[in-house]
């Protein structure tokens, strides 16, 4: 069987309205890509709650939509067209689509991930490139967490930076447990996992058995009742949130009760933007300051009880 794409390019303004007016017009599904592409003027964009869908687009569009070989293309782009309102219908171009053996090729999109000096993020179809590193065997999947978002790589990179063996961490928002992960393999002693999503909760449990980690995880509920427990009264070294700014201002004086004495915490998920706003809602708390910044966002840092803000990387 094979398909055909319909590829337009077109304003930030209307991908979005336009992309659901395709799938209404009979589109298999659609896509919203950078236009630019390739070019010095390509730019990452990621999405976070609270987005407007004209955010979630790039100033110069390519949307794309797969539709079946024998559909009438140019019909499903007029209908979609007068559908947002637009004056004439926009040109598009169109590029068959054959059979593939999907499952190779979306495999062969994922190569292993190289992250700070000696973390390797390894698909388990792929050879560990350096099997004296520390390896983590992680395949793509459901639960946020693969080493390839700026957010994720700026937590792994403070862990391997400040290793600390046996000492006690948590990972709040664990998606696929990676950062619980990299702690364990980095040497420390009761590590503990919490996500909302039973999905992911599954997912970590599994990773962690897969790369022999001795790992808790947790749905909120069951952390709070039996974290007093397992884990030394719920308080760790080291507490690390990789979500978003909105949710880790709300949850500000949780995670920064959840640090020990002298323990660490670092947040990331914010934008660089948004680093100073977060770090007052934990200022009655603890004192956080940027630790590194990539592509945009940022992870921040703290210790309880240190009165001066912390050195960046490099410093």
């Amino acid at each position: 069987m094979s398909w055909t794409e319909v590829v337009i390019e077109i304003a930030r303004d209307h991908a979005e309205s336009l992309s659901d007016a395709l799938m209404e017009a009979g589109a298999l599904s659609v896509s919203v890509e950078d236009a630019d592409e390739g070019t010095d003027q390509e730019r990452p964009l990621f999405g976070e709650p609270g987005m407007v869908p004209s955010e979630a687009a790039w100033d110069h569009s390519r949307v794309v939509a797969l539709t079946d070989v024998d559909a009438d293309q140019a019909a499903i782009v007029a209908e979609a067209a007068a559908a947002i309102g637009l004056a004439a219908t926009p040109a598009f171009t169109t590029r068959e689509v054959a059979d593939e053996d999907w499952v190779r090729l979306t495999q062969s999109q994922f190569a292993p991930i190289h992250i700070g000096k000696n973390i390797w993020v390894v698909p388990s179809w792929h050879e560990a490139p350096d099997p004296d590193a520390l390896i983590l065997e992680l395949d793509p999947g459901l639960a946020f967490g693969t080493g390839s978002h700026p957010t994720t790589r700026l937590c792994m990179e403070w862990l391997e930076a400040h290793p600390a063996p046996g000492k006690t961490v948590l990972d709040y928002g664990c998606g696929s447990g990676i950062l619980a992960m990299v702690a364990k393999k980095l040497g420390a002693g009761d590590v503990a996992g919490v996500d909302i999503d039973p999905q992911a909760i599954e997912s970590a449990r599994e990773n962690a058995a897969r790369n022999d980690c001795e790992i808790d995880y947790y749905l909120p509920d069951d952390f709070a009742v039996s974290a007093k427990e397992q884990h030394a009264r719920g308080k760790f070294d080291t507490v690390v949130a990789n979500i978003l700014s909105s949710p880790l201002k709300v949850m500000a004086p949780m995670l920064a009760g959840r640090v020990a004495p002298g323990g660490f915490l670092i947040l990331s998920g914010v934008l660089a933007r948004q680093a100073e706003e977060v770090a007052e809602a934990y200022a009655p708390f603890i004192k956080l300051s940027v630790w590194a910044e990539q592509d945009g966002w940022v992870a921040l840092q703290g210790q309880l009880g240190a009165q001066a803000a912390l050195p960046a990387r490099g410093q």
